[in-house]
């Protein structure tokens, strides 16, 4: 851990009078009170007398050396000796004499059977002595038996109460403060180096934060034409795509206090917390005007509320919502208060919390593009140090469907990787690794598998190489190996096109190509294994896709089931009759066969470059496009924006995921 303390700026007098003087603890006070109650219950201010046992006891009565014997409570015998027992057991305290302290105690087990003791031990005697019965109170023993039980569940209790507050943050450790806001923050004090500067890829979603902290700076600019800032910004969007760094900009740039809090921070296990900690994290704003207030993972308390009478009303969560309601834009006045919020289920959210007022601007947040994947390496690799032969437009290319974060992470497992191969510095290989190590997983060239169950894979993989090499709509195929990979057996890297909306033929296309894989097991075997696993799955999601949502299908025609609001999923009828529901099973049944029937038919015509293909699999273990371009010719449909790679260039995109072997496409 890094010490900012400067060794040249010390001073003896300087140090001594900056050291925080120590705080008395109130633990302190238990241990006084547990001390005292133990005294009084172990220490009464008597000497203790020598304990005997019962022989000396009769040896004494028979010389008739007992004064007296006091039996207290029925458990001890306290035993008082007279003068020539004293000055025969105790000669030098002969002058001075014990009063009514006892000389001997005996502790006895049965009160009849002590007495009868005695009686035996002076028979013939004239005059016996007889105990005498003694009631005494331990006072302290009595009240701790009662007052320290009481005072340990109370303690434990006040603990208890005292760590949850300490956990709180703000409340300072208090029972009476765990209604306060956990929200942290930061001023321009605080140490917050992100900044706009750090954030790319998002231009459109930063532009409109960009204004509100102009706004912010130069306000007249605004209110002069008679415009208001906007009392919310919504940021909705994928995980990872840069939602909560833009807030971390906001953060940096702003020159005005900025409240950050999640929004689990408001939920509590007692009734009303929730509520009271959004009042107090407001009332803090405002007294910091202007401000800002980020609650990240809204949707914690942010979900619509339930219109079924069974669920109740006035749970936590909905208390907690309709505070922030209130706030947000109640009766009362939030000037110089704006509020941002993110999340990644906008579906979710209560329809009274996105309306225009409370959150008048709701910006989405997308995956990066193919310029703002660039913007992004360029943002991660400022501390990196990169070989010559590293090209950022490359890697934006190969990185399609990647998040900020999973950029991010690309690479961070680069530098680990080269650091690994004790490197000089991160080279192209280095990332293409990353890459390959994130969408498939860890290789596994060690896993033991069979000559024949390594054909049937290679067989397996070769057929959608094949089928997608082929397809004019299907994704080009870049990269096909039978080393396992994470849970696949096998792995066919594709680069798909980046495109906004997709076309009937370009679905189907992609069907066909993902069943290549079962249809060259068909073809090839005559029997079908359980690897084409993902792929059945991924093709009935497409084909269900195509017919119940799409309208793609004749049948069902220009009809959509599908439901963007989420509340489909909790509701007990379906949105179509039974009779429909049959004919989406046929449909998708209908498309699905004629897409296996079509791979058939497409490998079949193609059988001696299927099998040239396998061959080298097998051979090789990996295969790149321009093998497939030597064997098949070049494909007449490749995007001139992407990348045919060869061998040179290695690994890139994409990934089969499932339990046995099957082909999948990149993120």
């Amino acid at each position: 851990m890094e010490n900012n303390n400067s060794f040249g700026n010390f001073s003896g007098n300087n140090n001594k009078n900056s050291q925080p003087k120590k705080k008395f603890s109130f633990y302190w006070i238990y241990v006084i009170l547990t001390a005292i109650f133990l005294g009084s219950l172990f220490f009464n201010g008597s000497s203790p007398a020598e304990e005997i046992d019962k022989g000396k006891l009769i040896t004494l009565l028979r010389d008739r050396d007992v004064e007296k014997i006091d039996l207290v409570n029925g458990e001890i015998a306290e035993i008082y000796l007279n003068d020539s027992g004293i000055s025969k057991y105790f000669p030098n305290d002969k002058g001075n004499g014990f009063g009514n302290i006892p000389n001997y105690t005996l502790r006895i087990g049965s009160v009849e059977r002590f007495e009868q003791d005695i009686e035996a031990a002076q028979e013939g005697v004239e005059q016996p002595i007889y105990p005498h019965v003694v009631k005494r109170h331990n006072w302290g023993s009595e009240i701790i038996s009662w007052v320290l039980p009481i005072v340990l569940i109370f303690g434990f209790w006040f603990l208890i109460i005292r760590m949850m507050g300490r956990n709180g943050g703000a409340g300072g450790g208090q029972i009476f403060n765990i209604g306060k806001s956990q929200a942290k923050l930061y001023d321009n004090a605080s140490d917050v180096k992100v900044t706009f500067k750090d954030v790319a890829g998002l231009e459109e979603a930063k532009e409109e934060v960009v204004e509100v902290v102009d706004f912010l700076k130069n306000p007249k600019k605004y209110t002069k034409l008679g415009g208001k800032i906007p009392k919310g910004v919504l940021l909705v969007g994928p995980p990872g795509t840069g939602k909560t760094l833009l807030a971390k900009s906001v953060a940096g740039e702003a020159n005005v206090p900025f409240f950050s809090i999640s929004g689990s921070d408001f939920v509590e296990m007692f009734v009303g917390v929730g509520a009271s900690r959004v009042r107090d994290l407001f009332k803090q704003a405002k007294e910091k005007s202007p401000s800002i207030i980020f609650i990240d993972e809204i949707d914690a308390i942010g979900r619509a509320r339930s219109k079924s009478p069974m669920s109740g009303g006035n749970d936590e969560r909905e208390s907690t919502l309709n505070q922030l309601l209130t706030e947000m834009d109640g009766f009362g006045t939030n000037s110089g208060v704006i509020v941002i919020a993110a999340t990644n289920r906008a579906d979710i959210l209560d329809k009274a919390l996105m309306r225009a007022g409370r959150f008048d601007r709701q910006i989405y947040v997308e995956l990066p593009d193919l310029i703002g994947r660039k913007e992004i390496f360029e943002v991660h690799m400022r501390n990196l140090k990169l070989a010559n032969d590293v090209d950022r437009d490359f890697l934006a290319k190969q990185t399609p469907g990647f998040s900020g974060a999973d950029i991010a992470n690309v690479c961070n497992e680069a530098a680990l990787i080269a650091a690994r191969r004790n490197k000089e510095s991160i080279e192209k290989q280095d990332f293409l690794d990353a890459i390959d190590r994130i969408v498939g997983g860890l290789e596994k060239k060690n896993k033991v598998i069979t000559d024949s169950e390594k054909k049937v894979i290679a067989f397996h993989e070769a057929g959608h190489a094949t089928t997608s090499w082929l397809l004019e709509f299907a994704h080009p195929l870049v990269k096909v190996t039978i080393v396992p990979r994470g849970k696949a057996l096998g792995a066919a890297w594709y680069l798909p096109n980046e495109r906004h909306i997709t076309t009937k033929e370009q679905m189907y296309h992609e069907m066909i190509a993902t069943l290549g894989g079962r249809a060259a097991e068909q073809l090839i075997f005559g029997h079908i294994s359980t690897g084409a696993l993902s792929d059945l799955e991924k093709v009935t999601k497409q084909a269900t896709a195509m017919v119940a949502y799409y309208g793609l299908d004749e049948r069902i025609g220009n009809r959509s089931y599908y439901d963007s609001s989420g509340q489909q999923d909790y509701a007990l009828t379906k949105p179509f009759s039974e009779k429909t529901a049959e004919i989406i099973d046929e449909q998708v049944s209908e498309i699905i066969e004629r897409a296996y029937q079509e791979a058939l038919k497409i490998l079949g015509e193609n059988i001696d470059g299927l099998t040239q293909l396998a061959n080298k699999l097998i051979d090789k273990e990996v295969v790149f496009g321009d093998d497939l371009e030597k064997i098949f010719g070049k494909r007449p449909w490749t995007d001139e924006n992407n990348v045919n790679l060869t061998e040179k260039d290695a690994n890139l995109t994409g990934n089969d995921s499932q339990e046995d072997e099957e082909s999948e496409e990149s993120k």
